[in-house]
């Protein structure tokens, strides 16, 4: 019986999520489904997930299900599909996979006719977990969802994105439950977050879930809204074994991307997920950013949470971008009618500090100039903050060792006046719902600045706010957005403008508005 003490619920259906690439391994997670969570009248839906089908990471948007008690199918090609797999090789994998899961859910099959509960059984290929899963939340309204162990890792992301309970197998019939924690859109308060780990025992002879779950074992405080890099002892010293741990010996599961020689990798330490990032040897970057981020503090930046220097081997840690970049919450419709205008103004606010922090604020030592803002280098951390990330590019204007010269101060300022120039784009981006990186492909060459600008200029402000927010209340702030966008964007040497001034007219500080 599961030792946990979790709210009733009116939601009828269970979600479980598993492996398509394993065999009867998987079965675990429904296995303990079905004994756990699952009640009378409930719909088990049922979804295996391969990432990647056919040559190794390629990406085929196709969509397979399958009801054992009527079996039906659906195939979906689309344009944006990858790979060298020839349709034949595709229909006989599909064939396969289909026979493969008839056989192994047939006794499941049994058991849920018995105890009158319908099961659909669906299989995805060429999807991540987290983004199937949670269009399947999105569609059905679960009760819970159930992953597979080989998944575990896509749990926070899934729960950050759902309403409901969550377990993730960690063996056959021990599975650790995170009860569930649905804060209304726009509502970033954190909450305790509770984790369980139940043991299944045999009591349930019937192999469905009781109506009254049973009492909780344990209470730990969760770290999954409590960042690493906010915690006493970070940041921190690790040893090459430790990280070695930490992403099961930096294999390709965890390798997240490759970009300008840097691997990214992802990770769990402490419960929590993390991100490493690995520089080549004498690579000067990581010099940069470890000189940078193991003094600055704030509560909207990445902090570091720890290094690794070892001979040849360079690594920086991080919190993992539980939430997702700001790029891909408005690239999304469902994520982005969730950033009303409030919640994109304190967006502009809270990065805007983070600049004005670097810029104006650091004690020890110089300015400090980011050089790369914009929505892909904006994430949200797990208690609903933005923080600004990827210091790759970032330099610190040390005064102190630097001579002191004219030519000297005016390439400072222009270093900082390309941060603010970065940062009204960044504006034009929460305004128009709008990625800047991928407008000019999508526009044949124009960049969102070229086709933003003259609009708001003109006072065509409508023609560019982002018509997915229907909702007009709070637009003001969009205003207030959009006067310091024009600031920034023209803002020259004859001109210069300082985060501080322009912060103040997002904040819509009527003196600071009135000189603009």
């Amino acid at each position: 019986m599961v030792q946990a003490s979790v709210p009733a619920s009116p939601r009828e259906s269970v979600i479980v999520v598993m492996d398509a690439n394993r065999s009867k391994g998987s079965m675990d997670a429904l296995d303990w489904a079905l004994k756990s969570v699952v009640r009378r009248q409930d719909t088990v839906i049922v979804l295996g997930v391969s990432c990647a089908f056919g040559k190794k990471n390629s990406c085929f948007p196709l969509n397979m299900g399958i009801s054992i008690s009527a079996i039906w199918e659906r195939l979906e090609f689309s344009s944006q599909g990858q790979g060298e797999a020839r349709p034949k090789e595709l229909g006989e994998e599909i064939e396969r996979k289909k026979k493969q899961y008839q056989n192994n859910l047939q006794p499941f099959y049994r058991l849920c006719r018995k105890n009158e509960v319908n099961m659909e059984v669906k299989l995805a290929f060429g999807f991540c977990p987290e983004k199937i899963a949670v269009e399947q939340a999105q569609n059905s309204n679960p009760r819970w969802i159930v992953l597979d162990s080989n998944l575990k890792k896509h749990k926070v992301i899934i729960y950050a994105h759902v309403g409901c309970n969550i377990a993730v197998m960690n063996g056959k019939d021990v599975a650790t439950l995170t009860p569930s924690r649905a804060p209304p859109p726009g509502n970033c308060t954190p909450t305790d977050d509770t984790t369980y780990t139940t043991n299944q025992t045999a009591d349930n002879q019937d192999g469905f879930a009781p109506s009254q779950d049973g009492e909780s074992s344990a209470r730990p405080q969760s770290p999954c809204w409590y960042p690493l890099s906010w915690r006493n002892g970070f940041p921190g010293a690790f040893t090459q074994t430790e990280l070695e741990e930490i992403t099961n010996d930096f294999s390709e599961d965890n390798l997240i991307r490759v970009e300008d020689n840097i691997k990214v990798y992802e990770g769990i330490f402490q419960e929590t997920p993390v991100v490493i990032m690995s520089f080549p040897e004498s690579d000067e970057r990581f010099w940069t950013m470890l000189k940078i981020l193991s003094r600055v503090r704030h509560r909207n930046i990445a902090n570091l949470v720890g290094f690794c220097c070892t001979g040849t081997s360079l690594f920086l840690l991080f919190d993992y971008p539980c939430l997702g970049t700001l790029e891909l919450n408005l690239l999304n419709d469902n994520l982005a009618r969730n950033l009303p205008w409030k919640a994109r103004w304190y967006i502009a606010v809270e990065i805007g500090g983070s600049l004005r922090y670097l810029h104006e604020e650091c004690v020890d030592g110089g300015a400090i100039v980011h050089l790369s803002v914009c929505s892909p280098h904006v994430f949200f951390s797990n208690g609903c903050s933005s923080m600004l990330s990827n210091f790759t590019t970032a330099r610190w204007l040390d005064q102190d060792n630097a001579p002191s010269n004219e030519d000297t101060v005016a390439e400072n300022a222009n270093l900082e006046e390309d941060d603010v120039r970065g940062y009204g784009m960044l504006l034009i981006e929460l305004i128009s719902g709008k990625s800047a990186r991928l407008h000019r492909n999508e526009s044949g060459g124009q960049s969102l600045i070229q086709w933003a600008l003259p609009l708001l200029e003109n006072g065509q402000i409508s023609e560019v706010l982002d018509p997915r927010l229907e909702d007009n209340a709070d637009i003001r702030v969009a205003y207030h957005m959009v006067k310091a966008a024009l600031l920034c964007l023209r803002s020259d040497a004859d001109h210069r403008i300082s985060m501080s001034e322009v912060l103040a007219v997002v904040r819509g500080d009527q003196l600071a508005t009135a000189k603009c």
